[in-house]
């Protein structure tokens, strides 16, 4: 399998995530990986930074299939089949159609800054 179809396949699974994230049919306890998922995938914070040779991607490489793996696990299987389905219709052009499926995460790490600015000030 090339690295192209590889990224493909990654692009899709944490599209579904995505979207298991946000049903309501997914339960409470996959919900929570499938939450580190994407907020370690859009994450700018690596748990070791890009800029060591090698290691700096290898983290990548290993954390976020094995968050991708466990949420999938947690999922009951036709339910993941569905969230395919509404993965492919996303990616079908090439971009995502829903530009407003990053908001979440753009809530979360502004939450974060404003904790921490916070936390500074005081």
């Amino acid at each position: 399998m090339k690295i192209s179809d590889r990224v493909n396949e990654l692009k899709l699974k944490i599209t579904q995530v995505y979207i298991a994230l946000i049903s309501k049919q997914t339960p409470w306890y996959a919900k929570i990986f499938a939450a580190l998922a994407i907020g370690y995938a859009l994450s700018p914070i690596d748990l070791i930074p890009d800029f060591i040779p090698v290691l700096g991607y290898l983290d990548d490489l290993i954390i976020l299939p094995v968050l991708i793996t466990l949420c999938i696990k947690l999922i009951p299987q036709t339910i993941w089949d569905s969230y395919e389905e509404r993965s492919k219709m996303i990616w079908q052009d090439g971009n995502p159609k829903k530009w407003y499926f990053a908001i979440p995460i753009i809530l979360i790490w502004l939450s974060l800054i404003t904790f921490v600015v916070i936390k500074i000030i005081n």
